[in-house]
């Protein structure tokens, strides 16, 4: 369970998705959706049914193709969707192709298969793009969706908080829906706990970035072949940076200490910026960053499984050091030196959108709903077949079988924060029982962002956007890897945001963030 605020979480701003318009697809719901289209809100009459006028008939078999990124491609992943699709087929009359795409191919994969009629009707979204992917039309609007087919999830959702569906309407619409995860996120780091034991690492001792150096430098000088810390998301510190603002989804304007009196500026010429890019430099000179850092497509997780890495900087959660330890293969063990805080887009980060070329919204957004109402189902999503790559250790606790482990597993997505309602799944063996529990504690108890609710409108700012982001991608991995001297190459990137048109993007969303504090005042 991980938030890229969520990826936002996590993974809010763990990828920058600059996705085109897409084409729509059919059933009697065609047409365009989303802004800057023709509005496709939903019939709600079951487009995919033979005579479907109160929704009780049979419906017509439908192929569906369902888009998340993944760190690769599981050996048994036709077998677990074998078993998928016979749920599927038994409750909605559909099958689900399954299409993983690797994380660091992601944001070109997803652009090429959303900017042509290659169908997709479930896709992941969110990931601190969201209010861009809506301006430019990638979603359909899925209020009449939810209304008729979609139930369960807003139920489900609901129960939690009403807020929770709430914050992510752009102008009282909703475009996608968010996974039932840890919608709060606090901040530090993951080491292994082997290297941590070793060289007897006070672990008490880290409070802040700064105190990392002298781990870094044991690591490096005693584990030549191993990298003290490796890039989380697009950068050492891209999902870092929420610890110290709201960035309100895209980061192009941002919200100090989650309050300042709501009054937004532009995080790159921010202190509390500078200092962190002035931090990550002075790792790369020092070679506790690798040199390819800013180009490198290796997950976090593989670098460490494959005993390349010692650590990572990312957002965090109740149960993170078990998880992390399944992700990587390895024990770790994680220090959290920031507080819990939920924004809008610890909410938003991890969703799933129907896209405009779907074939069928109506029965998209069925199979959505068993995501978020079918235990069966969403176990075999998150963990694959009961006997082969998991077995029950008690009614709700499982492990995996014996002879089967994180590294040689057929089916080890580990994304159960990613499909639908993560409180359906079984709790992994080493975590606590009550782990739902206290992660819903976590989320209620954690600090409220000022802005919390608020989503921007980028509509009017689409080409600034567009602008904007090129310049990001030009600098940014660069400059948060520490492969170049923020000295110079940060003056040039705020010099080249302001020619882009940010100061215009914080203005709007200035206007947008003080007319929504009004109506909610």
């Amino acid at each position: 369970m991980k938030k890229m605020r969520s990826v936002s979480l996590a993974l809010a701003l763990t990828l920058s998705v600059t996705a085109l318009s897409a084409c729509s697809g059919g059933g009697n719901n065609g047409g365009n959706g989303g802004n800057g289209g023709t509005t496709n809100s939903g019939s709600g009459k079951g487009a995919s049914s033979s005579d479907n006028k109160n929704g009780s008939q049979t419906l017509k078999p439908v192929k569906l193709v369902m888009v998340f990124p993944a760190a690769g491609e599981p050996k048994d992943l036709q077998l677990v969707s074998d078993e998928i699709n016979k749920i599927t087929k038994e409750k909605i009359n559909a099958t689900v192709k399954l299409v993983p795409i690797g994380w660091g191919a992601w944001t070109q994969q997803r652009t090429l298969m959303m900017s042509g009629k290659e169908q997709v009707d479930l896709i992941l979204s969110g990931l601190g793009t969201y209010s861009q992917d809506v301006a430019k039309g990638q979603f359909l609007e899925l209020n009449d969706y939810l209304e008729n087919e979609g139930n369960g999830i807003k139920q489900a959702l609901d129960n939690l908080d009403p807020g929770f569906l709430n914050a992510t309407k752009i102008d009282g619409k909703i475009y996608a829906v968010p996974s039932i995860r840890d919608l709060a996120a606090d901040f530090g780091i993951t080491m292994r706990k082997d290297l941590v034991d070793k060289y007897n690492i006070d672990t008490t001792s880290i409070k802040s970035l700064d105190d990392l150096d002298a781990i870094f430098k044991t690591i490096k000088d005693n584990e030549p072949d191993i990298v003290p810390t490796v890039k989380y998301g697009n950068s050492i510190i891209d999902i870092y940076v929420r610890s110290a603002f709201d960035t309100l989804s895209d980061g192009f304007g941002v919200l100090p200490g989650n309050d300042n009196n709501l009054k937004l500026v532009d995080m790159y010429e921010t202190p509390e910026y500078k200092d962190m890019l002035n931090t990550v430099r002075r790792w790369y000179l020092a070679g506790y960053v690798a040199k390819d850092a800013a180009t490198s497509t290796e997950t976090q997780y593989n670098m460490v499984k494959a005993g390349k890495a010692f650590s990572f900087i990312s957002h965090m959660k109740p149960g993170i050091d078990t998880q992390e330890s399944r992700n990587t293969a390895r024990e770790m063990v994680s220090v959290h030196f920031k507080p819990a805080v939920s924004t809008t887009s610890d909410i938003t980060s991890i969703m799933w959108s129907v896209a405009r070329n779907s074939v069928d919204p109506s029965r998209a957004m069925m199979l959505l709903n068993l995501l978020y109402t079918d235990k069966d189902l969403i176990n075999l999503f998150d963990y694959g077949i009961e006997g082969k790559h998991y077995t029950k250790v008690s009614d709700n606790v499982i492990d995996f079988p014996q002879g089967v482990d994180a590294t040689n597993s057929g089916y080890n997505l580990q994304l159960g924060w990613m499909f639908g309602n993560q409180s359906l799944s079984y709790i992994w063996n080493g975590d606590s029982p009550d782990l739902w529990d206290q992660l819903m504690d976590f989320n209620k108890n954690a600090t409220k962002s000022k802005a919390m609710g608020f989503i921007f409108n980028a509509d009017a700012v689409k080409s600034e956007i567009a602008a904007v982001t090129n310049v990001t991608n030009q600098y940014k991995v660069a400059l948060e890897t520490g492969t170049v001297d923020p000295e110079t190459q940060l003056p040039k990137f705020i010099d080249q945001l302001k020619a882009a048109g940010i100061d215009k993007i914080i203005a709007e969303k200035q206007k947008q963030l003080d007319a929504w504090a009004a109506s909610n005042g």
